[in-house]
């Protein structure tokens, strides 16, 4: 029998994803964290980017949206707390490409730091979605 770890991702609206894992890869802020069972407990912040979940008995990984937020492991827990949180098979590649093209063109034409900060954001998280998209079409 391996050893597992309970995994819950949490967006401000619903429960995303809950269940055991043999591994999971977060978006940690300085690079990925991988995460097995047991590890030393951990508080962080995470970016925008594919949370990859390692799910028992299964060839492919369980691959989650999530546009930043808050991880913390503990040795038989890991939880993610994220204002968006989105299965990636639920991403819209065409919504996330309209989105990145209307930041970078905020970012061309800013007129204020306020909207430049709204922009880089808003191209942080559409860069990300598409990333998740990428990364999905990748396991299939």
């Amino acid at each position: 029998m391996s050893i597992r770890v309970h995994v819950d991702v949490v967006s401000a609206e619903e429960l995303i994803f809950s269940g055991q894992t043999d591994f999971a890869v977060f978006p940690g802020e300085s690079g990925e964290l991988g995460i097995y069972p047991r590890h030393t407990p951990l508080l962080t912040r995470i970016k925008p980017g594919t949370v990859r979940l390692k799910i028992p008995d299964r060839e492919e990984y369980e691959l989650v949206y999530v546009s930043g937020g808050m991880l913390e492991v503990q040795p038989q827990l890991i939880t993610v707390l994220a204002d968006t949180a989105v299965r990636a098979s639920d991403l819209d590649e065409a919504k996330a490409i309209e989105a990145k093209r209307h930041a970078e063109e905020v970012l061309r034409n800013h007129t204020s730091d306020v909207g430049l900060a709204a922009a880089e954001a808003e191209l942080a998280q559409a860069v990300a979605q598409l990333g998740a998209i990428k990364k999905l079409r990748h396991s299939r």
